[in-house]
């Protein structure tokens, strides 16, 4: 649950947001004017701040100088009807998280909401952790860690960052890339202009190709004002394309042609659009495979790889899980209304020893979840799951017997298995369900399909 601010002068706008973020279990301020926001900001401290540009004779922009200068960490969103390329950048430029366009779709403003939470989470880890586990500082993010595969990669970025080359972080989910493309970003000379981030995951496939590129007024159903896209709310900053291995081959098509030209096209415009900024794309994905299975386009591939940078898993960097256990830890005990808490030798060993294949998300329910199930100020081994205490993982043979076995089949069954689990733990919600398995909600439901759960849809 998060506290969230939400500022706009028309009344049935306050209460829609406010009755759709209470039903998401958020506890949800309102405000109609900047005096009244920044009254409550005040008393409250919210973690987001969800603004419209136009307060009346006021500006949201107004509202965000003044959040900022008061709580850097606060993360704003700007909603808007009047959407401009100049207004968008300048929003980004002052360190709003992201801006939506009016009319919006409720998931689209759901994931642009969640996305900033999650920032915010993130920047309030690097703060912790920096001390904890030797990060340094690198422009305006953290890299976190001392293990060596995590010296490597800091080495890697810093003489990365001063260049205008094109990078390819590479790593499984949850492994930190964006933390990876941001310290990139933050020790450039980019680093006063905006960081835009996109999950091309997340996003409706009828809808990725408007968000990148823009559209013009008119130019599909829905299109009710011009929208600039994220290629030029960058301006000469960065843009950031996570999970790139998900672009439909259409938008693949057409981020090829923006990033060999440096010009992109709204949809339904006929000009062309200059941009200087510099493109990070993130996967999870095996992209030469991609290529080879013909879902990701070669030329586009060689494109984006001009630089590879690899994130490590968790389980490569063990000396730096203590510090993470620690700092979730603290987090949910205090979120909970809890004094300090420790793991014990014993829970502590296993947590060590578990390979999280999850990375870091993983791990952080895992912790989330031994807080919440433990009384004791010393959590034990009976507060983990079954499978980090050492559960055998069912139905998996202890030995391969002397006749063989069939290891597609072995494994399908095995994946079948974690995909109804994760069903039945989340009530059958897709969404969560993908979080749950670390996948993006398109490779969630092409697994679905192909086991046939559910509709696959």
């Amino acid at each position: 649950m998060a506290r969230i601010l939400v500022v706009d002068d028309e009344l049935s706008m306050r209460e829609f947001l406010q009755i759709l973020l209470a039903k998401q279990g958020h506890a949800v301020l309102t405000a109609g004017d900047v005096a009244g926001a920044l009254e409550k900001f005040r008393e409250s401290d919210p973690d987001l701040v969800v603004s419209d540009l136009r307060l009346g004779r006021e500006s949201g922009l107004d509202l965000l100088r003044a959040v900022k200068a008061e709580s850097p960490r606060t993360e704003v969103v700007i909603m808007t009807a009047f959407a401009t390329a100049e207004n968008a950048v300048q929003a980004m430029k002052l360190g709003a998280h992201d801006y939506v366009l009016k009319p919006f779709k409720v998931e689209e403003l759901r994931l642009v909401l969640e996305k900033a939470l999650e920032h915010r989470a993130l920047l309030a880890e690097n703060r912790l952790l920096r001390h904890q586990v030797g990060a340094r500082r690198v422009g305006s993010e953290e890299i976190l860690g001392d293990s060596p595969p995590i010296r490597e990669v800091r080495q890697l970025v810093e003489k990365l960052a001063p260049t205008r080359t094109t990078v390819l972080v590479t790593g499984e989910s949850g492994t930190g890339k964006e933390v990876v493309a941001r310290s990139i970003h933050g020790h450039s000379d980019r680093r006063d202009q905006p960081f835009v981030a996109i999950n091309c995951g997340a996003i409706p496939e009828g809808l990725i190709e408007s968000e990148l590129f823009g559209h013009e007024k008119g130019s599909f159903t829905g299109a009710v004002e011009d929208k600039p896209g994220l290629f030029e709310v960058a301006g000469s900053g960065t843009l950031f394309l996570d999970e790139v291995g998900d672009l439909p081959l259409h938008v693949q098509v057409k981020l090829l042609r923006a990033l060999q030209e440096r010009r992109t096209r709204r949809v339904g415009g006929s000009a062309d659009i200059a941009f200087s900024a510099r493109v990070i794309a993130a996967t999870n994905r095996a992209l030469e495979a991609e290529v080879k299975a013909g879902r990701f386009r070669e030329d586009l591939f060689y494109r984006l790889n001009v630089i590879q940078l690899r994130m490590p898993p968790l389980r490569e960097r063990q000396g730096d899980i203590p510090a993470f256990l620690d700092f979730f830890l603290r987090r949910f005990t205090a979120e909970l209304g809890r004094g300090e808490a420790a793991f014990s030798p014993e829970a502590l060993e296993l947590l060590l020893a578990w390979p999280w294949p999850g990375n870091i998300r993983e791990l952080a329910n895992v912790v989330e979840r031994a807080a919440t199930l433990s009384d004791d100020s010393i959590i034990g081994p009976e507060a983990l799951p079954p499978g980090v205490r050492g559960a055998e993982l069912r139905g998996a043979p202890a030995e391969i017997p002397t006749s063989g076995i069939d290891l597609q089949a072995h494994l399908d069954a095995l994946e079948r298995r974690a995909l109804e689990q994760a069903l039945e733990r989340t009530g059958g919600n897709k969404t969560e369900a993908a979080k749950l398995l670390a996948l993006t909600f398109r490779s969630l439901r092409y697994r679905l399909a192909k086991f046939g759960i559910g509709e696959g849809g």
